[in-house]
């Protein structure tokens, strides 16, 4: 692997269930690591779903092989790049050579938050 091609910081975010001062339970997103990693297919395309343009944009990133990453589970970690969140949706493992992982995503939807 070219660790030139490594260019670009994402941050892994787990969700966890966390609690506030005053004892009340809800669902967030905590940074668990950050690493440098390459980005592949970042163009992205425009679909009409039910009358409403949904942009569709997929997108992979390898990074460096460590045991972290390697324990990451599609359902329950998202990826942060340039401010944008990313849904896992599979791991590759790379022919399981302890090199390098590639992560494919999926753009998380913002539906008016």
């Amino acid at each position: 692997m070219d660790i030139a091609l490594l260019n670009v910081r994402i941050t892994f975010q787990k969700n966890e269930v966390v609690v506030d001062d005053i004892g009340n339970h809800r669902n967030a997103w905590t940074d668990i690591y950050s690493c440098y990693a390459t980005v592949n297919g970042e163009g992205g395309s425009e679909k009409f779903s039910a009358g409403v343009l949904v942009e569709d944009s997929d997108i992979s990133f390898t990074t460096r092989y460590c045991n972290i990453l390697s324990n990451m589970e599609t359902t329950k970690n998202r990826i942060i790049f340039d401010n944008e969140a990313y849904n896992i949706i599979s791991i590759d493992h790379m022919n399981f050579k302890k090199k390098s992982l590639k992560f494919k995503c999926k753009k998380v939807r913002n539906d008016g938050d």
